[in-house]
């Protein structure tokens, strides 16, 4: 592909399509305060609402008093901005297959979804509940997760609302080995990532994981849980003045924040060593 031949507002969209592709912890976040970004530093409001309070009605008696709602207000902070510029010689471009820009582009929305992952799994909140398995085995880490969904369930997460278990690879490993895990109609639905459902988890594998000295935070959670916002801020083709090819940089602007601390529990899960009977 030609410089000449670049269309940024192509590009930029083709960017985002392939960042929607490659995300695992950033696709089971809340993007519906997304908004429009323009640039970092921009904020968010989130605005909710407090709890309504059901009262027993009784005909031709006056209702209680109109109650009176507490709302309340977060902000979700456009705070990383993270940016690729890769230069392609026009020598390698003339001796190379066609397709060559399309598969640095590739390279670079993998490296992006990489880095917003990672930074969706460095989130925290003392409000959350944390529990720990300091010797996660096949068996033992069926109680974990049924401590968690006990969690969750008591902190008024319906029944019927989706719930994520995000895991790293060591940690998939032992639901493996535990044999637990069940496929489902619309897997494929489900995206990149999902391996499972196991007791009203969707079980999704990442690298991305946060791990600290063999332990990682895995992330049991309702999709509104945590919000995101996003936007690819630019993505422009040029000539370095001197040298001879084509190169490309792009910015890619968000944020991310712990909206609905009740409905996440983090497990710190630390891979044990499997018992041979």
């Amino acid at each position: 592909m030609a410089i000449t031949n670049f269309i940024p507002t192509l590009w930029s969209e083709t960017l985002y399509k392939e960042l929607e592709k490659d995300y695992v912890g950033v696709k089971l976040c809340s993007r519906e305060f997304e908004g429009e970004i323009r640039g970092e530093g921009d904020r968010v409001k989130i605005c909710g609402v407090g709890p309504v309070t059901v009262f027993d009605y009784t005909k031709n008696q006056d209702m209680p008093a109109a109650e009176v709602l507490s709302d309340n207000e977060r902000t979700l902070i456009i705070d990383q901005a993270k940016g690729f510029n890769f230069f392609i010689d026009s020598i390698d471009r003339a001796q190379s297959k066609k397709g060559l820009m399309q598969a640095a582009m590739k390279e670079a929305s993998d490296a992006l979804a990489d880095v917003a992952d990672k930074f969706v799994y460095s989130l925290t909140d003392e409000s959350v509940t944390d529990l720990t398995n300091a010797n996660a085995t096949s068996i033992s880490i069926i109680n974990t997760l049924a401590e968690a969904r006990r969690i969750l369930m008591e902190n008024n997460v319906p029944n019927s609302t989706r719930i994520s278990l995000e895991v790293p690879p060591a940690i998939e490993q032992k639901l493996v080995l535990a044999k637990v895990l069940r496929d489902t109609d619309n897997s494929a639905a489900l995206g990149n990532g999902y391996i499972g459902s196991f007791m009203g988890f969707d079980v999704y594998v990442s690298n991305n994981i946060e791990e600290t000295g063999g332990s990682y935070r895995c992330f049991a959670r309702t999709a509104r849980a945590i919000a995101f916002a996003e936007q690819v801020s630019s993505v422009k083709a040029y000539e370095p003045e001197l040298r001879h090819g084509d190169a490309v940089k792009g910015l890619h602007l968000y944020g991310a924040k712990i909206i609905y601390p009740k409905e996440i529990v983090f497990l710190n899960l630390k891979p044990g060593a499997e018992s041979i009977n």
